[in-house]
């Protein structure tokens, strides 16, 4: 797998956590604890795509 695939798969992964977080977000009583470990998996994939795009350059 190349750089760039690897990248846009954590992309992907990214886009995915920001669904379940808008979507727990609407549910009529969401759920503090899931909201808060989605958003720090989602920080760490962000994270390693900027790691990784600096690494292409």
């Amino acid at each position: 797998m190349g750089l760039e695939s690897h990248i846009q798969e954590l992309a992907d992964k990214h886009h995915k956590l920001d669904e379940q977080i808008h979507d727990e977000l609407h549910r009529p009583l969401p759920d503090d604890l899931i909201i808060s470990e989605l958003k720090k998996r989602k920080l760490r994939l962000k994270e390693e795509i900027e790691r990784l795009k600096m690494d292409v350059h």
